[in-house]
């Protein structure tokens, strides 16, 4: 398989259409996922050397989860209704 014909499937339309979101939701969609992603990736990252910096960290991933709901909530709310 050429390099070429796998990279045709990670275009964003092709993933838009695929998805069958429209390009708002699509975004806030990936915004939420990067979110959840990198509050998952704090912990590989950074340990703690004290209890301030275990609570500062739960802190940091207690703001990223919540602007992940946020972005998926913005995805829903953005969604266009197929009627």
């Amino acid at each position: 398989m050429a390099a070429g014909e796998w990279l045709h499937h990670l275009q964003f339309h092709q993933i838009k259409s695929w998805v069958g979101l429209s390009t708002a939701s699509l975004i806030a969609f990936i915004v939420g996922v990067g979110c959840v992603v990198y509050a998952l990736g704090v912990g590989l990252v950074y340990t703690p050397q004290n209890f301030n910096d275990w609570q500062a960290i739960q802190y940091w991933r207690l703001e990223l989860l919540l602007g992940a709901i946020a972005a998926f909530v913005a995805g829903i709310l953005l969604k266009r209704s197929e009627r």
